[in-house]
Order: C-alpha cells, then sequence, then structure tokens
C-alpha cells in the first residue's frame, strides 16, 4: 500500500494517542473528519494499523522482574526452533522473542513477579528439554528509554513526511 505524508500524519497521531477522536485526528492531519476516518479505516482494513493498546504503568502497582535474556540452540534444524518457538509462544511471562543473527539465536523479554519467579520460568524452560544450548540473563535495573511509537518519517524515508 502506497502511503502519502498525510497517511503519515495518521499514523504518527494514532500512535501517540489512540483514543484520538476523529474531529481531533482531522484537525490535527488537516482533513475534514469523513475523509480523515475513511483513511484511517482503510489503514486498519489493510492491516497497516493492528490494533490500538492502553500503555499500563505496571511497577506503580508491584514490583516486577524486567529480564532480557540470549538463548542459542543446541540445534539449528528447521524443526528445533518451530520447537523453540512454540514454547515461547505459550509462556504469558515472554512478551517478546525476537530471533537475531550473529552469536545468538534469540533475545527474549520477560516480565515476572521477581527474580525467583524468573528462575522458576527458567528452570521450567530447561526442564521441558526444547532445545536450549545456553542463555545469558540480563536484569534491566532501570528503563533509560522505551518507546511505543515508531519514527515513521524516519524509517520510511518520505521526502514530504512530517519531521523529515
Amino acid at each position: 500500500m502506497k502511503l502519502d505524508a498525510i497517511d503519515l500524519r495518521i499514523l504518527e497521531a494514532v500512535q501517540r494517542d489512540g483514543r484520538i477522536t476523529k474531529v481531533a485526528l482531522a484537525e490535527e492531519v488537516g482533513l475534514s473528519p469523513t475523509p480523515c476516518w475513511m483513511r484511517l479505516r482503510k489503514l486498519e482494513k489493510s492491516g497497516i494499523v493492528s490494533g490500538y493498546h492502553a500503555r499500563v504503568a505496571v511497577r506503580r502497582m508491584a514490583p516486577v522482574a524486567s529480564v532480557m535474556m540470549e538463548v542459542t540452540l543446541e540445534n539449528h534444524r528447521r524443526a528445533d526452533f518451530d520447537r523453540f518457538e512454540r514454547a515461547v509462544a505459550a509462556i504469558t511471562e515472554i512478551i517478546a522473542c525476537w530471533s537475531v543473527g550473529g552469536g545468538v539465536d534469540y533475545i527474549l523479554k520477560i516480565m515476572a513477579a521477581d527474580i525467583d519467579a524468573y528462575q522458576r520460568l527458567v528452570d521450567g524452560l530447561l526442564d521441558r528439554e526444547i532445545g536450549i544450548a545456553r542463555y545469558f540473563t540480563y536484569i534491566v535495573t532501570k528503563t533509560v528509554k522505551e518507546k511505543t511509537t515508531l519514527p515513521l518519517s524516519v524509517l520510511l524515508s518520505a521526502p514530504d513526511a512530517p519531521n523529515s
């Protein structure tokens, strides 16, 4: 789908505020409400806008452990990757998993109630024999930067896009 500068402004606006009203969105991007709403619906139907969510500040409710984990598998056949990925997909505390190139196979982001809960999760992964050869744990001690919006204008290199 070809996007123009207005589409990018719509995407940037709904990333910042998924609850923005139709009228406010239209004003922000410089369209009247109906064409603006039609563009947003087209972006949703195409899958470019894949959903809306609320950011929850869990640490305001309870202390939690944020952990990054590197995983290297014993074997590197398609079946080995599939088995590991199925196991990871089924574990609620694993909130992100990236298959990466380089010295490790995966990087996981895990949120656990505490370090003991994280260790129980790891022990469970190892007990399941899903092909983990080794893993390294990195406890997040401070969040320096964590954005939820994508820098669309930069990523898409649109010459007439906002902020370019």
